[in-house]
Order: structure tokens, then C-alpha cells, then sequence
């Protein structure tokens, strides 16, 4: 009987230790879950759009670099850029000295290919309407003197053009040229105040004559009703 009350009495402590044991488990270390959380995240993958650090977001110019001429161009409603035409025939002008005149400068690849000839021809057919609204007219492109003049006797041009060969006209403009020596057809409006009044980046040669004429609020020549109009001296 007393061997029997004394083994109950182990088991009932023995029971009781291992239920505190279990119940007192240690919580999940906080050290430990500090220290995961305080480690470094993987570097995110970045996002469409995004720039990684030290990388040249697509479309910007890095430092010491500059941009392109197709960015660089003219905006309507800004000032002319001053600089000097020469023309095939040795002469000069100011194109600053002409304020106070609408001024066309048509920027055009080659002389006598077959677009740049359908746009200058154009120009000559309405080249009284041109006049009557008192429009100054240039063609640039960067051919040279020789070849602008061949260009005007043989297709009967009545204006001038203007000598291009060192780009600056080109340049200060904004135009980009393609291969080295084909500058782009773009059109420039210069109004009266001698800012930029309408700007062509697109030109259909056929149509662009009109075009002009339109923008600087004069009345285009019928059609057919033209005769050509006696070609610049070379």
C-alpha cells in the first residue's frame, strides 16, 4: 500500500514537469527574426521604363554628349536664326536685313533630282502669286555654286538659291542631313516679325508650293494659268 502510494505520486510529478515543459516552450527566436528582416533585399528587376543606376535613360543625351539634329530643330513662333545666305551667284544677304518680308527657306537634297525639281518647279509656276504678297523665296541645299546654276538655267528657277557646303545654314536651322550631304526637306515660314511662323518637316513637292502661299495668307495662281517665269542669273 505505501509502495503503491508512493508510485502514484512519482507519476503525478512526473506528469506535471513534462505539462509546465511543454506548456513553457520557448517562443520562436527574436534575434533570429530580426536579423532575416534586417538583411538586404535582392535588387528589384527594374521596371519598363525605369533606369538602372548609372545607366542613360533611352531618348537622353548623356553628360559630355549632344543631341541629334532631329531633336535640335526650331520651334514655330521662335526668332530666325541670323545668319547670312550666300547665293550661287556670289552675293550674300542678311537674312536678319529682311524683317519686315515673309521669307521662304525651303531646305531640299539635291539639285535636278526628281522630287527637288517637281518642288522648285512649283515655286516658279506660282511665282507671281509669290511676288504679289511680297514673299522673299531661297533654296538650300549643299550642293555648289556651279550646280545651283545649272539647276536655275535649266529649269527656269526665278529665285535664288543658297550655297550650303559648310552646313551652317543647315545647322542653325536645325535640318538634319542624311548620308553627309543630303540635307532633309523641311520648309521654314518666316513671318514679317521675323520669327518662325510656320515649319514643314513632311513636304509633298507637288503640292508645297501652294501650301506656302496658303500659311503666308496669299492666293496661289490658278492652275494652267502661269507661264514660266524668266530664270535668276547664275
Amino acid at each position: 500500500m505505501h509502495d503503491k502510494w508512493i508510485s502514484g505520486f512519482v507519476a503525478i510529478v512526473v506528469l506535471g514537469s513534462a505539462a509546465c515543459q511543454k506548456a513553457e516552450a520557448p517562443a520562436p527566436s527574436t534575434t533570429q527574426t530580426v536579423t532575416q528582416s534586417a538583411q538586404p533585399e535582392a535588387a528589384a528587376a527594374p521596371t519598363p521604363g525605369s533606369t538602372a543606376p548609372g545607366s542613360t535613360a533611352p531618348g537622353s543625351t548623356a553628360p559630355g554628349s549632344t543631341g541629334s539634329q532631329e531633336t535640335a530643330g526650331l520651334k514655330e513662333g521662335e526668332p530666325a536664326p541670323a545668319v547670312k545666305l550666300a547665293l550661287q551667284n556670289g552675293d550674300s544677304v542678311d537674312l536678319a536685313s529682311l524683317k519686315g518680308k515673309q521669307v521662304v527657306l525651303y531646305f531640299y537634297p539635291k539639285d535636278d533630282t526628281p522630287g527637288c525639281t517637281v518642288e522648285a518647279q512649283g515655286i516658279r509656276d506660282q511665282w507671281e502669286a509669290f511676288q504679289k504678297a511680297g514673299i522673299e523665296v531661297f533654296g538650300v541645299s549643299l550642293q555648289d555654286a556651279a550646280s545651283h546654276t545649272a539647276f536655275i538655267e535649266k529649269h527656269q528657277l526665278p529665285f535664288n538659291l543658297v550655297v550650303d557646303s559648310d552646313k551652317k545654314v543647315t545647322e542653325a536651322f536645325g535640318v538634319p542631313v542624311r548620308g553627309g550631304e543630303f540635307a532633309a526637306r523641311q520648309t521654314f515660314l518666316i513671318g514679317t516679325d521675323g520669327n518662325i511662323k510656320q515649319i514643314w518637316r513632311e513636304v509633298t513637292p507637288a503640292e508645297h508650293a501652294r501650301q506656302v502661299l496658303e500659311a503666308a495668307n496669299a492666293s496661289p495662281v490658278p492652275s494652267g494659268a502661269t507661264e514660266p517665269a524668266a530664270p535668276k542669273a547664275g
